[in-house]
């Protein structure tokens, strides 16, 4: 399961939108790094019309584990390094203030959006430096003892961690290699993380600023959104709260007199979804109809990992249908008829969206 943690300071609505993503009832209430775990589902129209072609028992969309920790306070580098929810996170979500309540005093007594998402990032940059640091140490120490062509390389890849650290540069841009990547995996460096920005809007501004781009222009986050492996997606937390309190279709109603699509709870879910890099592969039946979450450019043998360990182990072929193929037939049967539903094989890439049969022996 892909594993995502809100951050953000006091009086950002961090803990309304979990509460809300993930339906939480309960929500930790004690000391700094206390931890509340919830569940997402991940939003498929896709899964959705399957299901309804289908008729299954069972409806099982993707999912995302959020994790929402008590706030650190406004100055907490360290508490962010020694909090293992963020630390084990694939991705980070942080939840920027950008609305206008004087009932929720900002702990630096303005709103300013672009100042929050700075001042985050360089805690969670002073944070890595700290770890980099460290470990710098006792490499050089164990050097001296002798010498590794591993470690020589790992002080290497460190060094330079260190120099984009203190210019202020977060890991995420640095563009490093996967081999790179897997190198560091086990120091779970914070700036190195994807991160989605929530910025939550005034439920004045929503409308006009629903579009990305017209909300990172009028928060002042244009420049800090063209980072790499960085998204945004506005919302607004007092208009998710009324919608969560609806019957679906008044939700739907409010929505589009609002001029939204969709609610801003699924689409900061999508969000975390796509920063990670993943897509959804479908099984599909009477009994089931299920999304899974897997890697993009994984094959097809990999693929069948996810499902069970023995369909990998003994995978023969995959009967392959792309989704929009499906749909355009009608059927399986119909699908096969015009050479749409083909066999591939264990090296097959899978594609987002494609419905797959495996076949293995045990």
């Amino acid at each position: 399961m892909l594993h995502s943690a809100l951050i953000g300071f006091p009086g950002s609505g961090k803990s309304t939108l979990f509460q809300l993503m993930t339906s939480a009832k309960d929500h930790p209430r004690g000391g700094k790094g206390d931890t509340a775990i919830g569940i997402s589902k991940v939003p498929d129209a896709r899964l959705d019309r399957l299901t309804a072609i289908f008729n299954p028992k069972k409806r099982v969309p993707a999912t995302i584990e959020f994790i929402d920790v008590v706030a650190a306070g406004k100055s907490a580098a360290s508490a962010l390094v020694d909090v293992a929810g963020y630390k084990n996170a694939d991705a980070l979500v942080h939840v920027v203030r950008a609305f206008r309540d004087p009932a929720v005093p900002h702990p630096a007594g303005s709103v300013d959006p672009a100042r929050d998402a700075q001042a985050m990032e360089d805690e969670l940059i002073l944070a890595d430096l700290g770890v980099v640091e460290r470990r710098l140490d006792r490499l050089d120490k164990d050097l001296k003892k002798q010498k590794s062509a591993d470690g020589e390389r790992e002080r290497d890849l460190l060094l330079r961690c260190k120099a984009a650290l203190e210019n202020g540069q977060p890991l995420r841009a640095l563009g490093l290699s996967p081999e790179e990547s897997k190198l560091l995996r086990g120091f779970q460096l914070l700036s190195a993380k994807p991160l989605l920005l929530v910025i939550n809007l005034d439920e004045a501004d929503i409308t006009a600023a629903a579009r990305v781009e017209d909300a990172a222009r009028q928060t002042g986050l244009t420049a800090f959104l063209s980072r790499a492996r960085t998204l945004a997606v506005p919302v607004c937390a007092k208009i998710e709260l009324e919608i969560a309190a609806l019957e679906p279709a008044d939700a739907a109603a409010f929505m589009q007199d609002l001029g939204l699509a969709e609610s801003g709870l699924d689409r900061v879910i999508r969000a975390s979804y796509e920063l990670l890099g993943y897509m959804s592969f479908f099984t599909v039946g009477e009994d089931e109809c299920r999304a899974w979450s897997i890697p993009r450019h994984t094959i097809a043998q990999e693929a069948a990992g996810e499902i069970h360990s023995d369909i990998q182990r003994g995978f023969i072929r995959a009967e392959v249908v792309a989704y929009d193929a499906f749909i355009a037939r009608g059927s399986m049967h119909t699908a096969r008829e015009h050479g749409e539903l083909r066999l591939e094989g264990k090296e097959y890439v899978v594609q987002d969206g494609d419905i797959i049969n495996f076949r293995f022996a045990t």
